[in-house]
């Protein structure tokens, strides 16, 4: 279905990963996707490089329509300029900005099982640059022109880590911001009819953290070996949060998600969105991803095990690391 038919969507951080199934699962949907990203063309050997040339080709071949857009989240003027030209080339209109760039992966490689007083500071700057502060950035300036037409709908990528211990402590006190930059965005945002909304997919394999899974796959640690990232358990892929969001966006009651986070899993349950595989992966709080999570025997027997999420109230006690009251 082609539901976003005449909406125009900006998706930040483009290139590859979840970015560029974000874009396509726009692009399938019939928006005019802008994209940005640092590399238009890709004059890399590295095997998980990206470019917006390639992101541009894969949403043609869907049928979408891309204008792809050479950006440095970085750099605050080029963000200006962005959304001067969308400004101007499509006459003030807005519907959809997907706050996705992020520059940390490599990064939180590099510093994997380390503490953070063994990590130079500017990790921070590495995980949240990038990330966080860019996401803010973006979001002061889609507003602007939403706020004017009193529609439109923000989501920011965030992740699990923000409610427990993953990767590192700059890591986890980003994704926490990001939720809570969405949050508080969304009560200023509501009075104008815009949506602010955290989007939380599962693990998804990018083409970074295939290569990860890949390399644990090739240690001799057996705990590693057993994990559900080495034999790639209930994973997804970035064109399933494309689509997630992309029918979101068409909600005709999507304010009443405004400042809630929103699952990626559980949403593609309620609209009857499978995945590019024609698989339907389970929410990370279901017991069908926890149970096999924890004893791997239970992975080929998944889809005996009820779809039963665990209630947020049980995630805050048991889950949640920090801040505790």
């Amino acid at each position: 279905m082609r539901h976003l038919e005449g909406k125009v969507a900006l998706v930040t951080g483009a290139t590859r990963g979840i970015g560029r199934g974000i874009a396509i699962g726009l692009g399938e949907a019939g928006a005019t996707v802008y994209v940005t990203g640092r590399s238009l063309n890709n004059s890399s050997s590295d095997a998980v490089s990206g470019s917006l040339s390639e992101t541009q080709s894969a949403i043609e071949e869907v049928g979408g329509v891309c204008i792809p857009v050479r950006v440095d989240h970085s750099d605050d003027e080029q963000v200006r300029l962005l959304f001067e030209r969308i400004q101007d080339e499509q006459d003030g209109q807005l519907d959809l900005l997907v706050n996705n760039a992020y520059s940390g992966v490599q990064a939180l490689k590099d510093a994997y099982g380390q503490p953070f007083w063994d990590c130079e500071p500017s990790i921070w700057d590495a995980s949240n640059n990038v990330g966080l502060r860019s996401h803010y950035v973006a979001s002061v300036f889609a507003a602007r022109m939403m706020t004017k037409r009193h529609s439109g709908l923000i989501c920011t990528i965030s992740s699990w880590g923000s409610m427990s211990y993953i990767f590192n402590t700059a890591y986890g006190a980003g994704k926490a911001a990001c939720d809570r930059l969405a949050a508080d965005m969304a009560v200023e945002l509501k009075p104008y009819n815009v949506a602010s909304v955290s989007i939380w997919p599962g693990i998804v394999g990018t083409e970074l953290f295939s290569r990860f899974a890949s390399e644990m796959n090739q240690t001799n640690d057996p705990e590693k070996n057993n994990s559900f990232l080495s034999d790639r358990y209930n994973w997804e892929t970035p064109l399933l949060t494309g689509r997630v969001i992309a029918t979101l966006a068409c909600e005709p009651n999507v304010m009443r998600r405004t400042g809630r986070v929103q699952i990626v899993a559980e949403l593609a349950k309620k609209y009857g969105i499978v995945d590019e595989n024609g698989d339907r992966p389970a929410s990370l709080r279901s017991l069908r991803f926890v149970l096999p999570a924890a004893l791997p025997l239970l992975r080929n027997y998944s889809w005996l095990i009820p779809d039963i999420k665990v209630p947020w109230s049980l995630l805050l006690l048991n889950a949640l690391s920090s801040p505790k009251i």
